[in-house]
């Protein structure tokens, strides 16, 4: 895949830096989209390796929603577009710039052949990872426009039925408009959200209030900044200025695309890369959503294989805290098949990197 100036990087790639092993497809597995948001979105999906659905671009209304399907291998994303226009032939109907939509725009079409333009918030799926697991994330290494779920589900194994699904269903709620009051109560007069129930509860963040969600994206990566007062200058500090409803945030690599935030080139490792300011306030308000580059501990979960997904688009609530208040552990479910949890994993490879270099110790002693 060709490498474009978006991220720094190659556009489209996942953001997990877990290397996938080649596997084969056995089956489909059910990919669901859903709209809670108040207006029209318009979802898409990319894919990266297996196959995907047909339909990779459509309008979805308040309240609707739509099953796709895709390979028991598939690698891809699916993100949310906003305030789109296409002509009767699913192109940009918008004179000038060829964008159809203000954000998450793939090329001015609706059926999305390229990456998303940032930004936009990613769910991003490995299913069947060589390890008879699957591995997902909420990714705002490219921002934030939606707020977004993603639902696991057993998809009718038994095997699968006894995970606890509050560990599986992470949410980010990064916008004011989707917000519950911090003492909200998910599961009242017996309610479910995101597929649990007050016997296996989702920890949720508690710490933000209105105020603070509604200002964390930082100033100077805001897509859509106030206007300045009349005097044409913003008063300090810039938090006494009311922002709107809907403020998209890029990332500061997709903005400023330099290597120490897009951790490329010599700052291509956990060593050198660190949260940036950006980063830090969007881990802030998603604890469990991919914030930068090498964020895999905080934000990758892991189900073995067999089991479907839903996405959904302003699930409402509270952003999720599962990592965090339950340990990395409690979401690193082992395969259905005798798969390894990622710390099998990673001590796996250390072992095997350390017998390579005693390899090649030998190789030279020869």
């Amino acid at each position: 895949m060709a490498c474009v100036a978006l991220t720094g990087r190659c556009a489209g790639e996942h953001h997990m830096k877990r290397p996938i092993e080649p596997r084969q497809s056995s089956g489909s597995t059910p990919l669901m989209v859903a709209n809670w948001c108040p207006e029209t979105i318009w979802p898409a999906v990319l894919s990266q390796g297996g196959t995907g659905p047909q339909n990779t671009g459509f309008a979805l209304t308040t309240g609707a929603n739509i099953t796709l399907s895709v390979s028991s291998d598939w690698q891809g994303r699916v993100w949310g577009r906003t305030n789109c226009s296409f002509s009767s032939n699913g192109q940009s109907s918008a004179s000038g710039s060829g964008s159809a939509c203000s954000t998450g725009d793939c090329g001015g079409v609706m059926a999305c052949k390229s990456p998303n333009t940032p930004p936009a918030t990613l769910a991003e799926i490995t299913l069947d990872g060589g390890t008879n697991q699957d591995f997902y994330d909420i990714s705002l290494v490219d921002g934030h426009n939606l707020d977004l779920a993603i639902l696991w589900f057993p998809n009718g194994h038994s095997s699968l039925s006894s995970i606890d699904r509050s560990t599986t269903s992470p949410s980010c709620v990064a916008s004011v408009g989707d917000l519950a009051a911090q003492n909200w109560d998910a599961y009242a007069n017996g309610q479910t959200f995101l597929g649990t129930t007050s016997s296996d509860p989702l920890s949720f963040e508690r710490n933000n209030s209105a105020s603070t969600v509604s200002s964390w994206c930082p100033w100077d990566l805001q897509t859509q900044p106030p206007t300045k007062p009349g005097g044409g200058v913003y008063p300090y500090p810039d938090t006494d200025v009311a922002r709107p409803a809907f403020d998209p945030c890029l990332s500061a690599c997709a903005k400023y695309n330099s290597d120490s935030y897009c951790c490329t080139g010599d700052y291509d490792s956990s060593s050198k890369c660190t949260p940036s300011y950006y980063s830090k306030a969007a881990k802030s308000v998603c604890p469990d959503a991919y914030s930068y580059a090498f964020d895999d501990v905080d934000s990758t979960f892991i189900t073995p294989t067999g089991g479907g997904y839903q996405i959904i688009f302003c699930p409402g609530g509270r952003s999720t805290n599962i990592i965090a208040s339950k340990g990395s552990s409690a979401i690193e479910h082992s395969g259905s098949s005798g798969g390894m949890s990622r710390l099998q994993l990673d001590g796996y490879a250390a072992r095997l990197a350390a017998l390579a270099a005693l390899v090649a110790v030998v190789m030279a002693l020869l």
